[in-house]
């Protein structure tokens, strides 16, 4: 099982309403970067735990095991290749089709605040095997109501 995993928005949050100040965060693993500390360090161990092999599927590319692998205390991870590509098919997300395509026949989830139903029939069509496109709301990142979509999906499984 993968789980393939954004980074702005799901772990990053941003977009919140006037007057909300996000929460900062530290860890053992200092950064540079002042978005991070908006990243839950607790989020690694709870992805973690889902038990799927976790694959950044990003535009940090390698920067996300550099930078936010440590921060949530996780191993360096897979990171999807973006392929150059002009343009998608209309409504289509630019990650969709790369993403079946890097997990062949294994299921997976996606986790990402840009999803839409669009993505979601063009993955049932194409896809041969159980997917979860799970879309999180960028303003917040993940929440326990996102862990508890996963298990839940999880737990349905043969």
């Amino acid at each position: 099982m993968l789980l393939f995993l954004d980074i702005d928005g799901p772990l990053i949050p941003f977009g919140a309403p006037e007057g909300h100040a996000y929460p900062v965060y530290e860890t053992d693993h200092p950064s540079s970067n002042p978005l991070l500390t908006r990243i839950d360090p607790a989020l690694g161990p709870r992805l973690a735990a889902l038990g799927c092999r976790l694959v950044w599927a990003t535009t940090w590319m390698d920067d996300a095991n550099t930078t936010v692998a440590p921060w949530l205390g996780l191993p360096p991870l897979p990171v999807v290749r973006w392929p150059d590509e002009d343009e998608p098919p209309a409504l289509l997300h630019w990650k969709t089709r790369p993403l079946v395509e890097w997990a062949g026949e294994r299921p997976f989830i996606w986790i990402d605040d840009e999803i839409t139903e669009a993505d979601r029939a063009w993955v049932a069509t194409h896809h041969p095997g159980p997917a979860l496109l799970h879309r999180v709301a960028h303003e917040f990142g993940l929440t326990d109501a996102d862990f508890r979509a996963m298990e839940t999906w999880l737990a349905g499984l043969p």
